[in-house]
């Protein structure tokens, strides 16, 4: 027998209860912006540049371009668009760079918990230590924000086997570790449950464009193709779908990504009759709201 992780079952698509989204949709799309802190000289870099550069001050003041200019080009866009987002958000934001989560609150965006900063993953730590961070990290977000955030992702999506078990022991809803499928699904915790919620491996410019060296606009071409397809998928066999795009300020911020970026969100508000453009957050919730037994759980 395979070892397994014991979180979640097998289960098929074509097996699966039927459900709609709200307004009698079937895709559900979400846009996700890693907003994100980094500590000088030490810590993990970034694969734009040979490991032995990693550290260097380049690599440092090109991630910094994100906060610098890159978040706030895209947010005007975001308002020009009106589109909803979620930010997960590292809380060494909230002394490094206040305005910020103050400009996030302002549009009433989502907040997401996403660790302390993403020069360090949490998988390492031991329990006591992630636990400690978690906390840390929550109780930050609620006294800035006056309310716990409902989800996590983790820095770098680094697990430990007792992760899930903490963050559900936290208090939290909804988790954007795993990519396991494009519905949200129940992990299995040691004192419960928490949602499963999908999130892109290569639909995520840090990913597709940094790490893959995709062009700018192979990147939104495969967005474009992939809420395409999706959309084609669930008016075919009915299932609901969720379509998580993913970005991170220093990467597409930059004008000419922006710019490719945006004929892919026009693309997507072509359609907006037809889907429902949200938040995890408010996925979360819809599925909570259904009958027991309609999402997979374990």
């Amino acid at each position: 027998m395979l070892k397994t992780h014991g979180r979640y079952n097998y289960s098929s698509l074509p097996n699966r209860a039927q459900y709609e989204w709200p307004n009698g949709t079937k895709l559900a799309v979400y846009v996700a912006m890693n907003i994100e802190a980094f500590s000088y000289g030490e810590g993990k870099g970034a694969a734009i540049a040979p490991p032995e550069q990693a550290m260097s001050h380049s690599i440092y003041s090109w991630r910094d371009y994100g906060n610098r200019i890159g978040f706030w080009r895209l947010m005007d866009m975001f308002d020009d668009l009106k589109i909803p987002v979620q930010h997960q958000i590292n809380t060494a934001i909230y002394d490094e760079c206040p305005d910020i989560p103050e400009r996030i609150r302002s549009r009433n965006d989502e907040f997401l918990g996403h660790g302390y900063t993403n020069s360090e993953e949490q998988g390492g730590l031991s329990e006591q230590k992630e636990k400690n961070l978690i906390d840390e990290c929550t109780a930050t977000i609620t006294k800035h924000e006056g309310k716990a955030p409902t989800g996590w992702m983790s820095p770098w999506l680094s697990n430990s086997e007792t992760t899930m078990d903490l963050l559900q022991e936290a208090g939290y809803r909804y988790v954007m570790d795993w990519t396991m499928d494009d519905q949200p699904i129940w992990i299995k915790t040691r004192g419960g449950r928490i949602l499963s919620m999908p999130y892109p491996v290569e639909a995520n410019d840090n990913r597709g464009i940094v790490w893959y060296r995709y062009t700018s606009s192979e990147f939104t071409d495969m967005l474009i193709d992939n809420f395409d397809e999706m959309l084609e998928q669930t008016q075919r066999d009915g299932h609901p779908l969720v379509c998580p795009i993913s970005l991170h300020p220093f990467v597409v911020g930059r004008p000419y990504r922006i710019r490719q970026l945006r004929r892919a969100l026009e693309h997507i508000l072509k359609y907006k009759d037809r889907i429902w453009l949200t938040r995890p957050g408010d996925i979360c919730q819809h599925i909570e709201n259904l009958p027991e037994g309609t999402v997979p759980t374990s």
